[in-house]
């Protein structure tokens, strides 16, 4: 791959796609093809404390490629979208102005839209209603959704607490449906000109590779990370205790459940977690000329991202 045809010249990559794929482990090979470096779109890599369950790049490999937005809160602080906007577009330019290639990686949607297509203008949140709302359970919550807001509660699956509770927020501050905010932005103006990729593979195989990075994370010592977050206090904050890989464990601290329960519980989640982005990303893209879906199932990623990359440049950068 000729390098300077990419050396200063105003061009983003965002690598997204279902977790378990790979994104990480090719953007930094990509990184240093194409002198680039990475800003994650990962809504947990941003705490710090939480490296093993998150799946977070080693310091070796942050020190070679340039990483930003990780380790930015600690776990009992709240990070939003609006935060990883910000931070993100200060990060983009500074990577733009060293003559390097910005590479967004990670999947979580929400960061990734508001990147590239902005915000509705939906209002803010308020603690005091999300607080109350995350102690009912998803199934209840849920059924609330449906009778206030059916368009937004058939888009998302029941067990998703988070965004349920973000549109049961929205409704009872403003009483508007979240579907309205969305309908009203629509989101179709893209703020950058990008070359999108999602990664996919095949479900067999996402699965098999998820048994497999539960059971590195485990001889890692995820154990013990989750048990030093439980010792410094972070048990019950809102976000990052809901993370896949952390809340499974704290009945096993609790005497509730085996370890070999607890593991069990987070392949089990961690697959759930993957059939929801699955479904998300084949009917999100809103732009879909923007995006390549890549099966990595026997493919080398190099190959599709040069074809890819030299009709962006013949369509976007004449």
């Amino acid at each position: 791959m000729d390098m300077d045809r990419w050396n200063g010249k105003d061009r983003l990559i965002v690598i997204t796609g279902t977790t378990a794929t790979g994104k990480t482990d090719l953007a930094i090979e990509l990184a240093e093809k194409i002198n680039g470096e990475i800003i994650s779109a990962d809504a947990m890599m941003v705490y710090k404390y939480m490296d093993i369950g998150t799946a977070k790049p080693s310091k070796d490999i942050r020190e070679k490629i340039s990483h930003y937005l990780i380790d930015v809160v600690e776990p009992s602080e709240y990070f939003s979208v609006k935060e990883f906007i910000h931070l993100a577009e200060k990060y983009i330019k500074d990577i733009q102005n060293k003559g390097k290639t910005p590479i967004i990686v990670g999947g979580t949607w929400l960061y990734i839209q508001g990147l590239l297509y902005g915000l509705s203008d939906a209002p803010k949140g308020d603690w005091k209603i999300r607080k109350e709302l995350y102690k009912k359970e998803s199934s209840e919550l849920y059924e609330e959704l449906k009778k206030v807001d059916l368009e937004y509660a058939n888009k998302i699956h029941k067990n998703d607490k988070k965004r349920i509770i973000r549109a049961l927020e929205v409704f009872y501050i403003s009483g508007k449906p979240l579907s309205y905010f969305q309908r009203k932005h629509s989101f179709k103006e893209k703020k950058y000109e990008f070359l999108g990729f999602v990664l996919e593979r095949n479900k067999d195989e996402i699965m098999d590779r998820i048994e497999k990075r539960v059971e590195l994370m485990f001889s890692q010592g995820l154990v013990d990370e989750v048990k030093f977050l439980l010792d410094m206090g972070y048990r019950n904050f809102l976000t990052s205790s809901q993370a896949i890989g952390y809340k499974e464990l704290i009945p096993y601290f609790d005497g509730k459940i085996s370890l070999e329960e607890a593991k069990e519980d987070i392949i089990k989640n961690t697959k759930k977690f993957a059939k929801r982005q699955i479904r998300t990303f084949r009917s999100k893209f809103v732009n879909k000329s923007s995006w390549n879906f890549v099966n990595l199932s026997g493919e080398n990623f190099i190959r599709p991202f040069e074809k890819f990359y030299c009709n962006f440049e013949k369509n976007h950068l004449d």
